[in-house]
């Protein structure tokens, strides 16, 4: 439950706290009065943010009153926010402004208080539905990915869109929290087989929280988000988003060159303390061809020559052409799995990144996820000839090659091990996440690209098909077409 700190006991002076803590720095502004709620943020933080606070000349309050003029909450549920305050007894509760962490941080970054806008506020209410009307009905949304079925028909692809954007630009500034909060409200609205035209219908979904939804309220008002559009004309953000658009350039080695001052990859290129890997050297040379989506003609060319390949040296292997296309996408920017791979001899390799095996079963069940899993691998960059595509090359104007560069990566699993893998590689990040997060939170089992592992009788389960995992997890079986989360 939401609480207001309350003094120690332990204390010998009196409460007043105010005025020995603004002697730390002048009041520049008198008529605002901040109190920053304590829950999710921490004592620790929240001590932290006061001090910043006075020392830019705010005065922040230790006990909620009603000389409050701005309460600031970080990553609380807007409901219960407000049903606590509701509880506080405050008279001027209507007059106050409650504001999401973002109001605090774009202020401080001023150093005074900026105007309250839209993206701001933590609504206590939703808009009200005009006179006769009826809210739009909404079926029972699970909070989880893995429980809904998302194909790639996105009705509300003008939220999605900015969601993620946000989520882009928080996970650029670390701030995992509320970049996964925006992902999952994304993942909510893919899902939905309807349009939301007004805010009240999305009153029931979950994972929508204060923030979102008045990023939605302000794109049904405006047309746009205008916090989104800050973010798309930020240099930083168009700059770390370019770089790590680079085959083998991650978030970290883009923050990196943004802050030697560099911009483009001609500035890249032509920096000569710049040691590029070899992954990194070879992702510049194709960039036009490997940023490109891939067609599922181009796809299916690439699944016959490496079956062909495969076969030759194993014929007993199993193929399965994974990631995207299992999961009805026109387009595939990268992740293509083929199983059961060997030493690749073909003379159309533009390059090669081969990984062994690391897999040890000694080490499972892991607790903690980690983003890449233990089997053999290999990143590869193919040449695809045009006359290998049924129809022909997706073409860029201008462009005359006969060939293109195409990205593909390799995993060989243990046939024990396959269904997991096959899984793994075959959903949306959210919906894999999702399926991971059910795993451990609704049936105490941990699953990964390697195995189920279940906690309360503490035994690894079998599976032989994908099928057999939702078994052992209670859930429905989800076809790869709708696991677009």
């Amino acid at each position: 439950m939401l609480h207001a700190p309350v003094a120690s006991r332990m204390r010998k002076r009196p409460r007043p706290l105010e005025p020995s803590a603004q002697r730390k720095g002048e009041v520049k502004f008198q008529d605002v009065r901040l109190y920053l709620v304590e829950r999710k943020m921490g004592c620790s933080r929240r001590s932290f943010l006061s001090q910043l606070a006075r020392s830019k000349g705010f005065i922040v309050e230790d006990v909620l009153s009603d000389k409050v003029t701005h309460v600031v909450s970080e990553d609380n549920d807007a409901a219960g926010l407000w049903a606590w305050l509701e509880g506080c007894g405050l008279k001027d509760l209507p007059k106050m402004q409650v504001l999401d962490i973002g109001w605090f941080t774009d202020s401080m970054r001023e150093g005074k208080p900026v105007a309250v806008e839209t993206k701001h506020c933590i609504q206590d209410t939703l808009p009200r539905l005009p006179e006769g009307s009826t809210p739009t009905p909404v079926a029972t949304v699970s909070q989880y990915a893995c429980k809904r079925r998302t194909t790639t028909q996105n009705n509300n692809k003008i939220f999605t869109d900015a969601f993620e954007v946000l989520a882009e630009s928080y996970e650029f500034n670390e701030i995992e929290g509320r970049c996964l909060a925006f992902r999952r409200a994304a993942s909510v609205l893919k899902s939905l087989p309807w349009a939301v035209q007004r805010l009240e219908a999305t009153q029931d979904l979950p994972c929508l929280g204060g923030h979102t939804k008045a990023v939605i309220q302000e794109i049904l008002q405006y047309g746009r988000s205008f916090e989104v559009e800050k973010i798309l004309s930020n240099e930083r953000y168009q700059t770390l988003k370019l770089f790590t658009s680079v085959f083998g350039v991650g978030v970290k080695t883009a923050e990196k060159w943004y802050r030697r001052g560099l911009r483009s990859f001609r500035d890249i290129l032509a920096e000569p303390s710049i040691h590029l890997t070899r992954m990194q050297q070879f992702g510049f040379l194709h960039y036009g061809d490997i940023s490109r989506a891939v067609s599922e003609a181009e796809a299916r060319a690439l699944g016959n020559i490496i079956d062909e390949a495969v076969r030759a040296i194993t014929p007993d292997a199993v193929l399965a052409l994974t990631g995207g296309f299992r999961r009805y996408k026109t387009c595939l920017l990268s992740s293509v799995l083929i199983c059961l791979f060997s030493k690749y001899p073909l003379s159309i390799l533009l390059y090669c990144d081969y990984q062994a095996s690391t897999l040890d079963m000694d080490q499972l069940p892991c607790r903690r996820f980690e983003a890449m899993d233990h089997f053999a691998k290999c990143f590869l960059i193919l040449r695809l000839e045009a006359g290998q595509v049924e129809g022909d090359l997706q073409r860029v104007e201008g462009d005359s090659r006969s060939w293109r560069a195409v990205r593909v990566d390799l995993v060989s699993p243990p046939i024990d091990h396959y269904a997991f893998a096959l899984l793994g590689w075959s959903g949306s990040r959210q919906f894999e996440r999702d399926l991971r997060r059910f795993a451990r939170l609704e049936r105490k089992m941990l699953l990964d690209n390697h195995a189920l592992y279940d906690l309360t009788k503490k035994e690894f389960l079998e599976a032989k098909t994908e099928k057999d995992i939702f078994a052992h997890l209670g859930l429905e079986y989800i076809e790869p077409w709708q696991r677009n989360a």
